[in-house]
């Protein structure tokens, strides 16, 4: 198997059980590629934003402080905001966002398109193994930050009341989420690693759990369920 072959593996298979997840009143497919190649073209403005972060670490001490601010800001805060910034302009006002689970599609392949290049970055430089590795790990983190991010904004759009804290929490949550998760790695600290796993369990969980919660509530399935009672 190819270095592109396993770079691009892991995101189309996520990218197609989301399609097959938005069960009721599927997302244009152009739609759908506007959303995966603006999480592509983000990764250009993430690295140099990351980059010109980066710079101030060299005056925090080493350990868990500069950890975490590579963590949480450098790595989490760039990351996710591009994505969110992605969405806010192209989806939020878009008509095809019609129903809350369209916000974890769309953000999703955002947020796939970014882990694409990504990946593709990673598998290049560093091998298969490194691949195989992130065929497990950070590419469903990337899925699964989306899920969680995409889940606020379907709220925030189609409930006014909680627009502007679900606005917010669509922003912070994947960003805490992601800081943790790096953290994890960058700390190198032995009992954080032994969290590893476990924490890729509870963000699985944690995201399936409000894409079936959307999928319930959806719209479409009502209409659904009233069109095959007749």
């Amino acid at each position: 198997m190819s270095l592109l072959s396993i770079a691009i593996a892991p995101v189309a298979i996520i990218l197609f059980y989301i399609y097959l997840r938005d069960k009721y009143e599927k997302e244009p497919l152009i739609s759908l590629a506007a959303a995966l190649a603006s999480g592509c073209l983000i990764t250009l403005p993430v690295i140099y934003t990351e980059r010109l972060l980066s710079l101030p670490s060299g005056n925090i001490p080493a350990g868990m402080a500069s950890a975490a601010y590579e963590s949480v800001v450098v790595a989490g805060l760039t990351e996710e905001f591009f994505k969110f910034l992605v969405f806010m302009l192209l989806f939020w006002n878009n008509r095809q966002f019609n129903e809350t689970f369209d916000g974890i599609v769309y953000a999703t392949f955002i947020s796939l398109g970014f882990a694409l290049i990504e990946n593709i970055m990673y598998v290049f430089s560093q091998g298969m193994g490194t691949g195989m590795v992130r065929a497990f790990t950070a590419v469903p983190a990337h899925a699964l930050f989306g899920i969680i991010m995409g889940y606020q904004f379907g709220l925030a759009r189609f409930y006014p009341a909680e627009r502007i804290r679900r606005i917010i929490a669509a922003l912070l949550l994947p960003v805490v989420l992601h800081g943790i998760y790096d953290f994890i790695l960058i700390s190198r600290y032995d009992l954080l690693l032994l969290l590893f796993i476990p924490y890729i369990l509870f963000l699985s969980v944690f995201g399936f759990g409000r894409m079936k919660r959307l999928s319930d509530r959806s719209v479409y399935r009502w209409i659904s369920g009233k069109r095959t009672s007749r």
